[in-house]
């Protein structure tokens, strides 16, 4: 199949569309925090903690940062789980963690048996390939660095990094949603794990916010009518929280309004090219759902 006529000027673009190509990318970019491959080329490097792994990886495309800007970046970490990745820049330059990461990427895909055919791979970054030439990085810092990397001569691995600067791109706007909506780094956490996106198990363990910050997150969230008023107590606050009906309402504003962010983004390729390439990408995540990948950040 030709890819839809790419849009010479910057049009109107449905939502729903902008949500569905949005998930899809985050989809099939998720499975490199969760593939043994990652934390198997982190051990060459000596680094065998799974935190500073993860924060050494995500942020190699910035270059060699003090862990102050990566927790800039990244928004909903505290800031010990992040001063945690002193050191991995010693352990190995920035450019050898990249080049590690499009390693473990392209393993995991093989292991996991991703199937995309050379014309279905052409066909995709025939799409993503303007997207990501054509828009406007201002204030995107992580999507920014990702799109100044070098692809990689693997096509698969290519599309991959790709799929990463848009990826990254939606995670930068969001963060000005969140800002420009009162949310703070805790509380956006203690919002995504009581809405079910993440276990609070896992959320607390790696994003290391403790026991007095979490309750006053959870706290303020009540104080806004979002989260149940039992969350206040202390046993429930920790264990994990429930949405409202005003505050499921909010996320959901603030997803469309991250939604809204992003029509530029997508204007390039159109609604058509949007929903196309979510197809095309799809196979990614579905390799990795198929292999149990995932199975890890199903709330319990």
């Amino acid at each position: 199949m030709a890819p839809p006529q790419l849009a010479e000027e910057t049009t109107a673009m449905n939502l729903e569309a902008v949500r569905e190509v949005g998930q899809a990318v985050s989809a099939a970019h998720l499975f490199t925090y969760l593939a043994p491959e990652a934390a198997q080329e982190a051990a060459e490097f000596g680094v065998t903690d799974r935190g500073p792994a993860y924060l050494a990886f995500r942020s190699a495309a910035m270059g060699a940062v003090p862990w102050q800007v990566t927790l800039a970046a990244f928004y909903n970490f505290s800031p010990r789980a992040v001063r945690a990745m002193d050191g991995v820049w010693d352990a190995a330059p920035p450019e050898r963690w990249q080049a590690a990461r499009f390693r473990a990427a392209g393993r995991a895909m093989r292991r996991v048996g991703v199937r995309m055919t050379a014309g279905r791979l052409a066909e995709a970054r025939a799409l993503i390939d303007p997207v990501v030439a054509a828009t406007d990085y201002a204030g995107k810092a992580l999507a920014a660095a990702n799109a100044s990397v070098a692809l990689p001569p693997d096509p698969l691995v290519a599309l991959w990094q790709q799929i990463t600067v848009v990826r990254e791109w939606r995670g930068d706007a969001h963060l000005v949603v969140l800002a420009d909506n009162g949310v703070g780094p805790c509380d956006c956490l203690v919002l995504h794990t009581a809405s079910g996106g993440l276990p609070t198990a896992l959320a607390r363990t790696t994003r290391r916010w403790n026991d007095e910050e979490w309750a006053a997150a959870t706290a303020r969230l009540v104080a806004r009518g979002w989260l149940d008023s039992e969350a206040t107590k202390a046993d429930t606050a920790l264990a994990g929280a429930t949405l409202t009906d005003t505050g499921r309402a909010a996320r959901e504003r603030m997803e469309a309004e991250t939604d809204e962010h992003c029509a530029a983004l997508w204007a390039p390729i159109g609604d058509e090219g949007a929903r196309r390439l979510a197809a095309l990408v799809a196979p990614i995540a579905d390799a990795f759902t198929a292999a149990g990948t995932f199975q890890g950040l199903r709330p319990t």
